[in-house]
């Protein structure tokens, strides 16, 4: 697609909103990014594929399936990506993962724009309604709960890697209805920082950042007993190992794949899920940091994937899905502050992508056809068969 081409997409799409409706104008998104994708990448479109999914059904399959999720944390633009203005921010996605991917061009988030509770309703199924701020668990069961519970898994076999930004509670839920003790251990790499350099951060305050939302809410980052014993038993790394790997990385979302990866060779997790958060830099108003995020989190997918291919317990049985939480304002939205914030909850802000590549996916396939975010949840269940009973989204039909 050309440039000019792209560019009367978005004018179309930025449309007055008297004219074209909110879904209206998210029908658009989806179809400007099929439109560039099949010019760039060559992928097919979905709708017109015929035949059975080629994902493997059955009790032995289901038990070695292994499902990663990345979220795409902070949101980004299609003119910082997918536009031919922002191709050069992605080019590990356009030249590596989308050829390989089911590409969904239209997942909309009607939630709440929150980080924290933005991710709370991806891992739920349900849009969830709790302060984003506040260090309180999902208020419905999380899909490390069902997993755990339908599959009868140890918790050993689920983990999320956060950001620690309240993310500490969002391994298990508060429906106490559901049953305790059922979710997924999580692993905060600041916090494991933290304790490891005894709070002295003269080399590693760059890692630490904690929130970039708002400047005037910081928690307090602690460590402790409890993540040095994560750190040497089991992630099997030593106090002075693990700081001078810190010391080489330079943004927060390294440390967090870094921990990953040694999640994925010291315990092999069935379900992991990591979130990105560099990209949310966005709010300092520095549109260069923003866009060097939007970089990293390219490349650092893309390392994880290839860290799939390479380990023996996850190479050929790996499932991963990589989605934002959200997008951002639009620069024609005047309520709004463009790239900076994802304040107005416009189609830009609520209209977002996901792909999926691996064991039992489609390759090099684009899909048009609107998802919600929470329909992630159920989908996943559907792949490693367990029910997500309270679920509010639906399985994609397209993944299954």
């Amino acid at each position: 697609m050309s440039q000019a081409s792209f560019r009367r997409g978005v004018m179309a799409r930025s449309m007055d909103r008297r004219e074209l409706s909110s879904q209206e104008i998210a029908r658009h998104l989806g179809r400007t990014r099929r439109d560039f994708l099949r010019e760039v990448t060559g992928v097919a479109l979905g709708a017109s594929l015929m035949g059975a999914s080629p994902f493997v059904y059955g009790a032995t399959a289901a038990k070695k399936r292994k499902v990663i999720v990345i979220t795409f944390g902070g949101g980004a633009r299609d003119q910082e990506t997918f536009a031919p203005e922002g191709q050069i921010n992605i080019p590990h996605m356009l030249g590596e993962l989308i050829p390989q991917s089911s590409f969904f061009t239209q997942v909309t988030n009607h939630g709440i724009l929150g980080h924290y509770v933005a991710t709370a309703s991806l891992a739920t199924g349900v849009y969830e309604t709790l302060n984003n701020f506040s260090a309180v668990p999902p208020e419905h069961p999380t899909i490390f709960e069902y997993f755990r519970k339908d599959l009868r898994r140890p918790v050993s076999d689920a983990w999320v890697v956060a950001p620690s930004n309240g993310f500490n509670r969002i391994g298990e839920s508060d429906c106490r209805s559901y049953g305790s003790g059922l979710g997924a251990r999580v692993i905060l790499p600041k916090h494991l920082l933290t304790a490891a350099t005894s709070g002295a951060d003269d080399h590693y305050g760059h890692l630490l950042h904690d929130n970039y939302e708002t400047p005037l809410y910081a928690p307090q980052i602690g460590g402790g007993e409890f993540e040095l014993q994560q750190l040497e038993q089991i992630l099997k790394l030593s106090v002075d190992d693990f700081k001078a790997h810190a010391k080489t990385l330079s943004s927060p979302d390294e440390l967090s794949v870094y921990i990953a990866k040694r999640l994925m060779k010291q315990e092999s997790p069935s379900l992991l899920w990591i979130t990105m958060h560099d990209i949310d830099i966005a709010h300092s108003g520095a549109y260069s940091l923003y866009v060097d995020a939007i970089r990293r989190t390219d490349r650092l997918c893309a390392e994880l994937w290839k860290a799939v291919q390479e380990e023996p317990e996850y190479a050929g049985n790996t499932t991963l899905l990589i989605l934002p939480d959200f997008g951002r304002d639009a620069d024609q939205d005047s309520g709004g502050n463009g790239f900076q914030h994802h304040r107005t909850g416009d189609p830009a802000s609520r209209t977002t992508w996901m792909m999926a590549l691996g064991a039992g996916v489609r390759s090099g396939v684009v899909y048009d056809s609107p998802v919600q975010s929470i329909d992630l949840v159920p989908t996943i269940g559907s792949m490693m068969g367990f029910s997500a009973a309270q679920a509010q989204g639906r399985p994609i039909k397209d993944l299954l």
